[in-house]
């Protein structure tokens, strides 16, 4: 939850984040912190089922995704959810390998894993749009 507090203030429109890690790492968790520190007070949840859930009551559109039910990537394809990903919107996806090689690129990618002492995240930047979202993350001005 601290983490995506951490990150809300520092989305930009269009980023695509993928979250990667084992089932109950916390990238749902991840999700909701961000979407709480958006001010969004709804419930949030996983969008197992419902391949994403879109949250639009915020300063940005943000989209929450999970293809963990996927079979085949071409799922993906017939979902119809190229128009998130080609929009201003902020895409947060877990388990993006089951849609690859039709998901685009992420900007950020952040990996959870379940420690002793709760959960451990690395953020990997690989846009520059990435690296300015970890920036803004990091600034003594937040």
């Amino acid at each position: 939850m601290a983490l995506g507090a951490a990150m809300a203030p520092a989305l930009a429109p269009g980023l695509i984040i993928y979250l990667s890690g084992d089932l109950g790492a916390g990238k749902t968790t991840l999700t909701r912190g961000v979407v709480r520190a958006l001010g969004f007070r709804g419930n949030v949840k996983s969008p197992t089922y419902t391949l994403v859930e879109p949250y639009v009551d915020s300063r940005i559109h943000l989209y929450h995704f999970d293809f963990y039910r996927f079979t085949h990537p071409d799922e993906y394809l017939e979902a119809g959810l190229d128009e998130y990903f080609a929009g201003q919107g902020v895409c947060l996806v877990e388990w993006p390998r089951h849609a690859a090689p039709h998901i685009p690129a992420p900007d950020l990618e952040i990996e959870l894993e379940m420690v002793a002492q709760g959960r451990h995240a690395r953020l990997h930047a690989l846009t520059e749009a990435g690296r300015k979202c970890i920036q803004r993350m990091s600034s003594p001005e937040r």
